[in-house]
């Protein structure tokens, strides 16, 4: 029989070494397009598609592999006498190995402003098809789109003629993921054209960053995957400058740590431990945000996650440095700062891109069976409609830290209670079956520092009793939800108090 390969690719890495070794081997190397120029000015000898199809390429190249001449060649079974019989009838000969890889659709539509006419243009047609139809037939055809594995399929053929089943059903498998995951974003691309929010079909598609050692336990097997064109401003994106690699707790936690930092405006520092802030600070300078953040608990900070969004200065790198931390995340590092921190030989150290901070357009959790799929909440006090519903308006200072409380605590697990002053978190209450469980944690916690201070809460009070409970630690002023039916309650005893209450008629619960 004798020997075809089809060579048409659009990323021409390794292709020309990879064709030479072909024609080596004995192949007749089909090709079309900017691949057979490419080709053949590189001395390979070429069999162009048109001279096997009998039938020129049309419509400005749309159609030109579509064609039984090179179908019937790649999907034919070699051991079938009825499918070679056929061959033999319409004079179509076997393809034994196809190497394929399509249109860049992915990196036409991340450019800016891309035209409409051009992303539809880069939707692959013909490749997909042969692709498709090769690792259909892998019991008989080799099939590459990836680059990396020209080196195995090679080698196999000069070893023993052709490749193992086990190898061509190993690369088939991967073809149907990389058709998949490019039609996945094609399909991504025209729903968002419609603005269908929730369709009929949800395809999602993620590639591989890395594998883990293990998942939240040492028991649980795990990897990293990154969504294709999703936010820069994400630990899949991150540079990692310095440590060994994360772990699964450490990306949940680094990525709570830069979704709270985001909020914040000025000089911020953030420490999370357990995808839950324990500490929070702004400050004129980096420096003096990340002091805040530390003394808010200096306890919990041990071994926990630091996110800023300033680059870290060698003032602050030298407080950082004296304290046990897993990751630091920031825009960048000075130099002083890297030669300080790295010293330290088991700290992760990130940079990420603060320019783009846009979440994904959907939050996706999967649960047994399924995934939920919502808008991310990104609903600041800006956007509220805030009423103050006490005798007593807050002060300037009081709503500084109200308004510093109420960013925090959306990321806290609900039941959420965030204790604030303006410029520092002193108290965080989370995850409690009832709110004034949590009250009292975060009060606990804030000690003789919640005298005069603010108080969050991520929904409403259905009793009075976390007002009680705050007045009594000495809080001032406290920012929540409202809307439950006793409502009046609350700020019956907010007045008795003396407290400022606000509503914003909004709830943050963060499961």
């Amino acid at each position: 029989m004798s020997k075809r390969a089809l060579l048409s690719v659009s990323d021409k890495s390794g292709i020309l070494e990879f064709a030479k070794e072909l024609e080596q081997l004995g192949y007749e190397i089909l090709s079309t397009g900017g691949t057979k120029a490419f080709l053949e000015q590189n001395g390979v000898a070429i069999t162009s598609v048109d001279q096997v199809t009998n039938f020129p390429e049309i419509l400005d190249g749309r159609v030109k592999t579509l064609n039984p001449m090179i179908h019937g060649g790649l999907l034919a079974k070699h051991d079938d006498p009825s499918h070679q019989a056929q061959l033999e009838e319409h004079s179509i000969t076997p393809i034994q190995v196809v190497c394929v890889n399509l249109y860049p659709f992915r990196e036409t539509i991340s450019k800016p402003d891309v035209a409409f006419e051009d992303a539809i243009e880069n939707i692959d047609i013909g490749g997909p098809s042969m692709l498709r139809s090769a690792a259909k037939n892998h019991q008989y055809v080799t099939v590459v789109t990836d680059a990396s594995d020209y080196e195995e399929v090679l080698g196999q053929l000069k070893e023993n003629g052709e490749t193992t089943l086990e190898t061509r059903r190993k690369l088939a498998a991967k073809v149907f993921r990389h058709t998949a995951a490019y039609d996945a974003l094609i399909a991504s691309y025209m729903t968002d054209l419609t603005g269908e929010e929730f369709p009929e079909l949800l395809t999602l598609t993620y590639e591989r960053k890395q594998s883990l050692r293990y998942g939240e336990n040492p028991h649980q097997k795990a990897a990293f995957y990154k969504r294709p064109l999703g936010s820069d401003f994400s630990i899949a994106s991150a540079k990692q400058l310095h440590g060994k690699e994360l772990s699964y707790n450490n990306i949940q936690d680094a990525n709570a740590a830069i979704q709270i930092v985001k909020e914040f405006e000025l000089p911020a520092a953030v420490a999370v431990k357990h995808m839950n802030p324990c500490g929070v600070g702004t400050g004129e300078t980096i420096s003096a945000a990340f002091n805040k953040a530390y003394e808010a608990d200096s306890t919990s900070i041990f071994g926990g996650i630091v996110a800023l969004n300033r680059e870290v200065d060698a003032d602050t790198a030298k407080v950082l440095s004296g304290i046990f931390l897993e990751i630091i995340i920031a825009p960048s590092f000075s130099e002083d700062a890297i030669a300080m921190l790295t010293a330290k030989k088991n700290i992760r150290l990130l940079t990420i891109s603060y320019e783009q901070t846009k979440k994904d357009a959907w939050n996706t959790v999967s649960v047994e069976g399924g995934l939920l799929v919502q808008s991310p909440d990104t609903f600041g006090l800006k956007d509220a409609d805030v009423k103050v519903v006490t005798d007593r308006e807050p002060t300037a200072e009081e709503w500084k830290a109200l308004e510093l409380g109420w960013s925090v605590v959306k990321h806290v697990k609900s039941n959420a209670i965030v204790v604030a002053t303006e410029d520092m978190t002193i108290g965080v209450g989370a995850g409690q079956m009832n709110r004034v469980g949590s009250a009292k944690i975060a009060l606990e916690q804030a000690g003789e520092r919640a005298k005069g201070a603010g108080l969050a809460s991520d929904a409403f009070f259905p009793m009075n009793d976390t007002v009680e409970t705050a007045a009594k630690a000495g809080i001032t002023a406290i920012i929540q939800t409202g809307g439950s039916v006793k409502d009046q309650d609350s700020i019956d005893k907010a007045n008795e108090y003396g407290i400022a209450m606000v509503f914003t008629g909004v709830r943050h619960f963060k499961h």
